[in-house]
């Protein structure tokens, strides 16, 4: 089991429940009744704490889980000081701590932005662009996709222009690329080297990759994530804050993901 922030809550949930509800039973035995100027200062924080947590390890575990974005490996689409809310049951639902499936929603689709736990070490939540899914041939050859033997176009949006923390990506060739339907940003570095390959998708695994090509730790370096292993579809960016140059990017607030 992965000792995550779901767990502290889950036990959290359960400490301040068993105080709160133990103190009330303890009430009922003695026949009293509940008088909060007399009530130990334990129950009270209990008492306090104990819906809060609730509903948060509710919310989180069911509805939607908050994300920042680390590091430069999504732009164009993501900027570093991104704030995004990822739809947890998307992919279905999920006993919260234990991560099991109990009901079946919907699968991934390819050009979904996904947050996931990386398969070589689960404490860690990824972010990435659903390229490949179940039994899909992708070959990646000279910086272009090919995916079922289908070329995967990319247009040309000219020399990207860095912002914030990501101004290191200035000079990057910007490219509008249509992932069989779905189009989106990527960043190419030209003189960058690459890793080219042909990659059949196991059954239950999806192939992911960064929009930001060149600068990007994906499915490429360590293979392909298992569906148990997903978290949710990023949806939404409530808020923007790149605390080492501009500030707070009320362009980029509210911005739905596609």
């Amino acid at each position: 089991m992965d000792y995550d922030f779901s767990f502290f809550l889950f036990i959290a949930s359960i400490v301040t429940g068993v105080i709160w509800g133990g103190y009330l039973l303890y009430l009922k035995s003695q026949e009293r009744v509940f008088d909060e100027a007399n009530e130990p200062v334990v129950v009270e924080y209990a008492r306090s704490f104990f819906p809060i947590v609730l509903i948060v390890f509710l919310l989180r575990s069911f509805l939607a889980e908050p994300f920042r974005i680390p590091s430069a490996s999504m732009m164009p689409t993501l900027l570093i000081g991104d704030f995004l809310l990822v739809n947890k049951f998307a992919y279905g639902i999920r006993l919260p701590v234990i991560n099991k499936k109990i009901i079946e929603l919907d699968e991934p689709h390819r050009g979904d932005i996904v947050v996931f736990r990386f398969p070589k070490d689960p404490t860690v939540d990824y972010i990435k662009r659903v390229i490949g899914l179940p039994g899909d041939k992708v070959v990646y050859n000279n910086k272009k996709l090919t995916i079922n033997d289908a070329p995967i176009n990319q247009a040309s949006l000219g020399i990207y222009q860095g912002v914030g923390q990501g101004q290191d990506m200035t000079g990057n060739t910007h490219f509008q690329e249509n992932l069989t339907g779905v189009e989106h940003s990527i960043l190419i570095r030209n003189d960058a080297p690459t890793v080219e390959f042909t990659y059949v998708i196991p059954a239950g695994n999806y192939f992911v990759m960064g929009d930001n090509r060149d600068n990007s730790n994906d499915s490429r370096y360590w293979g392909t994530v298992p569906e148990e292993n997903l978290v949710g579809k990023a949806f939404f960016i409530w808020m923007s804050w790149d605390w080492e140059h501009k500030g707070i990017g009320f362009d980029r607030i509210g911005t739905v993901l596609k």
